[in-house]
């Protein structure tokens, strides 16, 4: 482990190579004609001015050069070098691994749990029907079924998975903070093997205790996942990459709820003697990470942030495929040394410092607004709706499927979009694509009580429509916008916050949506249509665009808004 003072020497030493020699007596080691410059910062002596002004100044004294790594920070973290000694603009084959490694087999304990239960949820009732009459008559009964048990019992199988994702959510700073990113990532498998044992075999034993304790602990790992994933994605991602590289986490979640969605088919597993297969092959994933995520390197600023400097550095080089990372380590460095002299935020700074309270706030709201929207409601129960507009069961089948690639092929669409234009743009598209659709699928479904063939078929387009649009930004930008808004020392406290905020209003959306769809039938989602509207001027007034923009540039608008 080299010393903080040996890391400088290091990167001293980088510098003179590169003909950037530091004067003992100036911040900045700049050529003469950057005077100006100096003056300038003179000016600014405060540490908390904003100084993307100052970094402008720079860039346009001396064209030929750019501030390595950040555009912000204070005056002492500046350091000009050529356009050349920059990080590699391309992915890297050992970045891609890891960003395979670590969402393949996180992501999909997120979507397909989110969706297994949808495709056999007439089999799941059907057996808890079975059982009730059993105990019934075992208890010396008449065999009687009560419906609003068997509805309540079913409705708390698929809520309970939310339920643990807010445990799981709420304790991811903990995990992130005592066991680091990747060893956090790795470890929570174990909770996957426990998880696909309980509910493989709830079948066998006649036990739906067992499938609603299978899945709160499988909950519980995607909710720790929601927060270790991007968190780690988000740190490991060069500037210019974090954006898709946040939503590569979305995109596996789209492909697994619709491979759950596939294999749920009648044709394959959808079987009263299969279903229970269906909820044991989250194991597959699991092995795959355990495989694979050993060998990937953990966070470079997680590794700074404990003091193991040398191995931040091999990790930085691991990642972009290149010894020439100095630029990108000052920038770690810069960072870390604007906050190593704060102590541990707690969440009663957060919420009375202005300056973490505002990212905060916009964290939860974003994250309450990717649920509330409905997008849940329509993901656990899309069969159900559309079998409600008169259509058969295969049709329902085929419908939801369509709807799951659709998802897919526009998170693709989204990753590739949302580095070109921007977080809040594309909030903005799909929260208000959102609203018109909901209005439509409104109308529709109290329409197809007529019997009207096109009503039930535009249904089913505006089902697929609603997800589609989520795709678009909502379903991708909240999960890594929480770590772009904070800096290191208050991101594992706001990313539980946020995360357990999430699984939460999750939890809530599916318990209470066939509670709510009882008593108001296809009226239920003039509720969401209400939210969406308020989350979208939530979003005009009160989100900033973090596009290319680092964290302590991020810091200073809301410094800005404090003051306000």
């Amino acid at each position: 482990m080299d010393s903080s003072g040996d890391q400088e020497e290091k990167l001293k030493m980088s510098d003179a190579k590169n003909g950037h020699v530091d004067s003992p007596s100036t911040p900045l080691s700049l050529p003469k004609q950057t005077l100006s410059v100096l003056e300038v910062t003179e000016r600014f002596k405060s540490r908390t001015a904003s100084l993307s002004l100052l970094a402008r100044i720079v860039r346009q004294s001396r064209p030929d050069t750019l501030l390595a790594g950040s555009r912000s920070g204070t005056a002492s973290n500046y350091a000009l070098t050529p356009t050349a000694t920059t990080s590699p603009k391309n992915a890297t084959s050992k970045l891609i691994f890891a960003t395979f490694a670590a969402v393949v087999g996180s992501a999909f304990q997120h979507g397909y749990n989110t969706g297994v239960v949808n495709a056999p949820q007439a089999l799941i009732v059907q057996w808890l029907k079975e059982m009730q009459r059993n105990n019934s008559l075992n208890s010396g009964g008449n065999g009687e079924i009560s419906q609003p048990t068997i509805v309540f019992i079913y409705a708390t199988i698929v809520s309970i998975f939310c339920f643990g994702g807010m445990i799981g959510g709420l304790c991811a700073g903990f995990v992130s903070e005592s066991m680091g990113r990747k060893w956090g990532i790795v470890s929570n498998n174990v909770l996957v093997f426990v998880s696909a044992l309980l509910m493989g075999l709830a079948k066998h034993n006649s036990s739906y205790g067992m499938l609603i304790f299978g899945r709160l602990l499988i909950g519980m790992n995607a909710g720790l996942n929601a927060g270790l994933v991007p968190m780690y994605l988000s740190e490991i991602a060069p500037l210019h990459l974090r954006g898709m590289l946040g939503s590569s986490y979305q995109l596996i979640i789209t492909i697994s709820i619709l491979l759950s969605q596939i294999l749920g088919m009648k044709s394959l597993l959808g079987t009263a003697e299969d279903w229970p297969t269906l909820f044991s092959l989250i194991v597959v994933p699991a092995i795959l990470q355990l495989i694979t995520m050993p060998f990937c390197a953990e966070s470079p600023k997680y590794l700074w942030s404990i003091g193991r400097e040398q191995s931040a550095l091999e990790a930085l080089r691991w990642l972009r495929g290149t010894t020439d990372v100095q630029s990108e380590l000052r920038l770690i460095k810069s960072e870390y040394d604007s906050q190593k002299s704060a102590p541990r935020v707690t969440l009663g700074q957060m919420l009375t410092n202005p300056m973490l309270r505002i990212p905060l706030t916009i964290s939860v709201v974003i994250m309450l607004a990717q649920q509330l929207s409905g997008i849940n409601a329509v993901i656990y129960f899309s069969t159900e709706i559309i079998q409600k507009t008169q259509l058969d069961d295969s049709v329902a089948q085929i419908g939801t499927i369509v709807m799951g690639s659709m998802n897919v092929a526009m998170t693709v669409i989204s990753s590739l979009l949302v580095e070109a234009a921007g977080r809040k743009t594309l909030l903005l598209i799909g929260f208000g694509g959102m609203l018109i659709d909901t209005i439509l699928l409104t109308i529709a479904l109290a329409l197809s009580a007529t019997g009207s063939v096109f009503i039930s078929y535009m249904c089913v387009f505006f089902v697929i429509g609603f997800v589609v649009i989520f795709a678009i930004g909502p379903g991708s930008i909240p999960w890594f916008l929480v770590s772009e808004l904070f800096m290191q020392n208050a991101r594992p406290l706001a990313t539980s916050v946020a995360v357990g905020v999430n699984w939460g209003a999750n939890f809530f959306v599916g318990l209470g949506f066939p509670l709510l769809e009882s008593a108001l039938g296809p009226y239920v989602f003039v509720i969401f249509a209400i939210l969406q509207s308020g989350f979208i001027l939530f979003i005009v007034k009160k989100v900033p665009e973090t596009k290319n923009k680092t964290t302590e540039e991020i810091s200073a608008i809301f410094r800005q808004m404090s003051y306000e």
